[in-house]
């Protein structure tokens, strides 16, 4: 999965280079545009990352026009990162790049799309995914998503469980 999100994180950076964005940036632009006004530290915990790599990300989108950044009434030392008119088309292009990429190969099928968007929304409220999440998304999954699944953990090494814990001679 790791792999796979890497070769599509990169296909898409690529796409995305004519309208100024990157994956990073419009991740953070789809926060601000659904959450409205936030200040750095709000936007990098929201993504998931440190506030001072969301720096670097935000000051692109600013220099780009895709954000502007207002100080807040509230903390005269802080500023709200605020979505620009042209921010929120190029997250409206950013979109269709993205639908453009996840409708091709393995991704058109729904089922598969499916349950990794529910992978996402379950880690992105949590901090940990509980196994019962596991199973019921492995239950969820086509039979040849499962077969592949199930062939990367018959790979770990000889003796240990899949809980990760060695198997008694018991079992």
């Amino acid at each position: 999965m790791s792999t796979a999100a890497r070769m599509l994180e990169h296909n898409w950076n690529r796409q995305l280079q004519s309208l100024g964005l990157t994956h990073a940036g419009v991740m953070a632009l789809d926060v601000i545009y659904r959450e409205g006004s936030l200040t750095q530290a709000q936007v990098a915990h929201k993504v998931g990352v440190q506030a001072q790599t969301m720096g670097k990300t935000l000051t692109r989108l600013e220099v780009h026009g895709h954000i502007a950044r207002q100080r807040s009434t509230q903390d005269r030392r802080s500023y709200l990162m605020v979505i620009t008119d042209k921010g929120k088309r190029a997250l409206a292009e950013a979109t269709e790049v993205e639908e453009e990429l996840a409708g091709t190969g393995v991704l058109e099928h729904g089922e598969l799309r499916e349950a990794l968007e529910q992978v996402i929304r379950d880690l992105s409220n949590t901090d940990t995914m509980p196994l019962k999440i596991v199973r019921d998304t492995m239950e969820s999954l086509p039979q040849e998503a499962r077969w592949v699944a199930e062939g990367v953990a018959s790979q770990r090494p000889a003796g240990e469980s899949s809980e990760g814990t060695p198997e008694s001679a018991e079992d």
